[in-house]
């Protein structure tokens, strides 16, 4: 399938398909007029593309664990690197929201004093 295709089954932009084939977690062959040709697999591994993202992963980090297999029926990832890589996501996201409460508090506290 084409580019524009594969971005209008699975809502990607072709920018983004273009950006995961550059980060080696897409790839295309190129038919003879120079265009990219994806085969049906192209739409499982896109989803799973942004269902990483969505969890907050890099490109990067999705490399690592984008031919794990997966489970269909909940997108869940079969190999211990996943695991891993959502454990560091998970404490950098609590990390994080530390640092945001804290902030939450000392601007509650700046507030108050207007009061």
């Amino acid at each position: 399938m084409l580019i524009k295709e594969l971005s209008c089954q699975t809502g990607a932009s072709i920018r983004s398909i273009r950006h995961y084939e550059s980060k080696g977690l897409l790839y295309a062959r190129r038919l003879a007029n120079g265009y990219r040709d994806y085969d049906g697999d192209a739409i499982a591994k896109v989803k799973t593309i942004q269902l990483y993202l969505s969890l907050g992963l890099t490109t990067e980090s999705i490399a690592q664990i984008i031919d794990c297999p997966m489970l269909p029926q909940n997108d869940r990832p079969l190999c211990k690197e996943a695991y891993k890589l959502y454990q560091v996501k998970l404490n950098e996201v609590n990390k994080q929201l530390e640092i945001l409460h804290s902030i939450q508090q000392r601007l509650q506290e700046k507030i108050k004093e207007f009061e």
